[in-house]
């Protein structure tokens, strides 16, 4: 698939669901201030994908502008199971590479399931997204967003409501109209 249908998708994601279901509060700011660097990856190696969450997360700590990094693997990591090892791997990457405290990862897959989860729980579309995906923060921007947000800690749980509230065929169609 061709990498600006990539973005287009997940851009569309990130306005249906992400923003449009208030999932995370803080989005809008980045979209609007188009800060937000969209990295699609095409292959399956994850020694591969090592090296370009390296890079990336040292193209953070040098350029300012970009808040924050998509990584969408395009053609990889279907399976959930392989997606979660490359998820753990670059978490262990970031402390490795003592960015910890500076950046966080954020995961997301379109067949996300959140441990303990049945497959069909709507909660899991709090992460589903249109294809696998790391998304690279910066701790002090969501820091400073936090700030401003009364009951942050509260984000992930009104989110799972949500989720549950509009059950599993809304929060499916609301995913598959971003692919459109």
């Amino acid at each position: 698939m061709v990498k600006s249908v990539i973005i287009k998708h997940t851009k569309q994601w990130i306005a249906d669901v992400v923003i449009g279901c208030g999932f995370c509060p803080f989005a809008r700011k980045v979209v609007v201030e188009n800060s937000i660097r969209y990295v699609v990856v095409e292959g399956v190696a994850l020694h591969t994908h090592s090296g370009i969450v390296t890079e990336e997360l040292a193209l953070l700590a040098s350029d300012k502008s970009i808040e924050t990094t998509l990584i969408i693997f395009s053609t990889a990591y279907e399976h959930f199971g392989a997606y979660w090892q490359l998820v753990q791997q670059s978490e262990k990457l970031l402390k490795r590479k003592n960015y910890e405290g500076e950046f966080q990862i954020a995961s997301f897959h379109p067949a996300y399931l959140f441990a303990g989860a049945n497959e069909d729980d709507a909660a899991n579309y709090t992460n589903r997204s249109p294809y696998p995906m790391l998304h690279l923060l910066r701790e002090d921007g969501l820091a400073a967003a936090i700030a401003h947000y009364p009951n942050a800690e509260k984000i992930p749980e009104r989110n799972i409501a949500f989720a549950e509230a509009k059950g599993v065929a809304y929060m499916r169609a609301l995913l598959a109209k971003a692919m459109r």
